[in-house]
């Protein structure tokens, strides 16, 4: 199959890219760099050195005899989208080229707009690229499972049939997300929606969870293929920055009370999950919705988890409550359904110690690289 993988630099992206080029796809890398360049916006890094796209795709070729196409650009720049489009002639388009980040989405107004015209804008570009170049292309879209906020109903997927004044209906479930970034990931999911139905188009929404994780089969075959981790609190999710934390003996630093509770997936599962999503595809005018997940923590049990398995590793380190910086409910119910990837074959990779130890001791390796300052939150929500 011709996958387009945008984003492919980037943390799900790149191990997605290698992945689905090793399983024989004719896989085409699309990404603006601009992860890189936030980076160096943040004065910030990732925990392990990561090679230039150039160089990554080279080593990879190098090392597995496959070829991995890569075009730098915009999807916000239509004109090139739609040369890509004609040179690739995709049959499945794998959206990650999004501005991923809760906190960076609310630190201004200018990072606010930046993300809602980016994703959204972006996103619209491809719904109009597939229809006017490549109708029949899946669009297989990451979302987000912060899109349904934490309701004190279960959280269906995708759907939820409602009951009123005698009358029943399959509608949208409805939508409560926590920041400007979520809200764009409604926005795409309301585009995407709409571009199904009055063009045809085929999608799937993959709602996902938190991705925690360091390697795949494909990273681990050369160091320059290694995958970037994120600390910071920016773009570092809990998990991550816990692990780091206690890699330079830094306390763990828990929002609140730590009663927040999260879906989470291994980086294994989300490149499996993407290619089950593209070895099955919509139907034509389907907008289909996954929730990608495997299980759920609260952030107070992924601190107990990391300073257990520091512990074991010789490393001492405290859990410290700290003010919130968000406006969430810390303490809430949580029950989400995620039946329907299990169904078409995933089979759970689940946040057991070893993964935490095998994270925390490349942090550990590494940890010259991790800049202290960085490990606390700088952005609030108030």
């Amino acid at each position: 199959m011709r996958i387009i993988v945008a984003g492919g630099d980037g943390f799900c992206g790149w191990p997605t890219a290698l992945y689905l080029s090793k399983q024989g796809h004719d896989v085409t890398i699309v990404d603006n760099l601009a992860r890189r360049k936030i980076d160096e916006e943040l004065h910030s890094n990732s925990v392990t050195p990561i090679a230039s796209l150039e160089d990554r795709v080279a080593k990879w070729k190098e090392v597995s005899g496959k070829e991995i196409k890569t075009f730098i650009g915009d999807l916000n720049h239509y004109d090139f989208l739609r040369e890509v489009f004609r040179q690739v002639e995709p049959e499945a388009f794998v959206h990650f080229a999004e501005q991923r980040s809760a906190p960076y989405s609310m630190i201004d107004r200018e990072h606010a707009a930046y993300t809602q015209s980016n994703n959204v804008i972006g996103n619209l570009n491809v719904l109009y690229a597939i229809k006017e170049f490549a109708p029949e292309c899946h669009l297989i879209k990451l979302g987000t499972m912060g899109e349904y906020g934490t309701p004190n109903i279960d959280i269906e997927e995708g759907y939820i049939e409602i009951e009123h004044k005698g009358r029943k209906d399959l509608l949208p479930y409805p939508k409560q997300p926590g920041s400007f970034y979520h809200l764009s990931k409604v926005h795409d999911s309301h585009n995407i929606m709409f571009a199904c139905k009055i063009w045809g188009i085929r999608a799937t929404d993959l709602n996902q969870g938190i991705v925690y994780g360091l390697h795949t089969e494909e990273t681990r075959m050369d160091p320059m293929l290694v995958n970037r981790v994120d600390y910071d609190g920016v773009f570092g999710t809990a998990l991550n920055r816990f692990i780091n934390q206690a890699a330079i003996g830094h306390d763990i630093t828990v929002y609140g009370t730590g009663g927040q509770t999260r879906a989470f997936l291994n980086i294994e599962d989300t490149v499996r999950c993407v290619e089950i999503a593209a070895e099955n595809p919509a139907e034509k005018g389907e907008f289909r919705v996954f929730n990608q997940f495997t299980e759920w923590f609260s952030v107070q049990d992924l601190a107990d988890r990391v300073q257990k398995v520091a512990k074991e590793e010789g490393l001492e380190t405290q859990i410290k409550n700290i003010e919130n910086p968000r406006i969430e409910n810390e303490d809430h119910y949580y029950n989400a359904v995620n039946t329907k990837l299990r169904d078409l074959g995933l089979e759970p990779h689940l946040l057991t110690d070893d993964v935490i130890r095998d994270i925390l001791k490349t942090a550990i390796e590494n940890k010259d690289r991790i800049i202290e300052e960085n490990v606390l939150p700088s952005i609030t929500w108030k």
